[in-house]
């Protein structure tokens, strides 16, 4: 059988809010999420001999089941009741990693997706999207990607009106953030700001992005250490500055987004942010 190669598309959050906890311990989550050009490159070469195990060329990334690649391999192997013990998972990394851009879960519902079309299980997006849902939170969301409203623990997906032609630029800092640390900081935090939801789906059921770029909003920013919170908010008054229609950052973080209309302030962007940044990367919504 020969290799199958596929792109997984990283994630960002327009918005990121927290409902409340739920009675099994996690948050119950609302946000509006978008997949983008930047992709991870996953090669499945299935009946490689060596069991079930990834290579990414990265020595700190695991290549067992701690990997959620291999996690993923493993979930779809128990759930269709197949027999195989060979697959070899290569991963081209691009997406950054530990950076709230769901680069690992990405590659895990790209597997998802490479296993169903090579072993012919024959099974529907939302049966993949279940599947991932047992390894990790962001994988339903990313098997069916797009546009979509992702509330629950972020397997309950409702697709939207797709985000206006536009170029996103990403940036992330070089530090790493706690998304456990920064859930215990929510829950002790008395007064929030939330994002406004229900104005962020008018205006894409409008096709607004002036409207999107304004409600763009993540509840994680308002819970970092002040030394985190600088550097967040520098980036995004540089991306503002140069002419961004709203900014935030992503998921847990630490990569901060900005929205343009205009390839040319993007790309001036890039360029001025590469001069302090290693990670800085022009995208698109796909």
């Amino acid at each position: 059988m020969s290799p199958l190669t596929l792109q997984a598309p990283a994630k960002i959050n327009l918005t990121l809010d927290i409902l409340g906890t739920r009675p099994d311990g996690y948050h119950e989550m609302d946000m509006v999420m978008q997949s983008v050009s930047l992709c991870d490159e996953i090669t499945l070469d299935l009946g490689s001999p060596g069991g079930i195990r990834a290579e990414s060329g990265l020595r700190f990334l695991p290549n067992d089941k701690g990997n959620l690649a291999v996690a993923a391999a493993l979930a779809f192997r128990k759930a269709t009741g197949q027999t195989w013990e060979d697959l070899h998972i290569g991963i081209r990394k691009h997406i950054p990693v530990c950076a709230g851009t769901a680069g690992g879960s990405s590659d895990a519902a790209a597997v998802l997706r490479g296993l169903n079309d090579l072993t012919g299980a024959g099974l529907d997006r939302e049966a993949l999207a279940r599947i991932g849902q047992e390894v990790g939170s962001d994988v339903p969301y990313c098997v069916l990607g797009g546009t979509a409203l992702a509330r629950g623990r972020g397997e309950i997906l409702t697709p939207l009106p797709s985000l206006p032609p536009c170029h996103i630029v990403l940036c992330k800092p070089a530090f790493s953030i706690s998304t456990p640390t920064l859930f215990r900081a929510w829950d002790k935090k008395k007064r929030r700001l939330r994002p406004d939801t229900n104005g962020m789906l008018e205006a894409l059921a409008q096709g607004d992005l002036v409207g999107v770029g304004r409600r763009m909003f993540n509840v994680f920013e308002g819970v970092l250490n002040p030394q985190q919170r600088r550097e967040i908010e520098s980036i995004k008054n540089a991306l503002i500055q140069a002419g961004a229609l709203g900014s935030t950052m992503s998921g847990s973080g630490p990569t901060v987004l900005g929205l343009f209309d205009r390839e040319d302030l993007a790309g001036e962007a890039v360029r001025q942010l590469r001069e302090t940044y290693d990670e800085v990367f022009l995208t698109q919504p796909v």
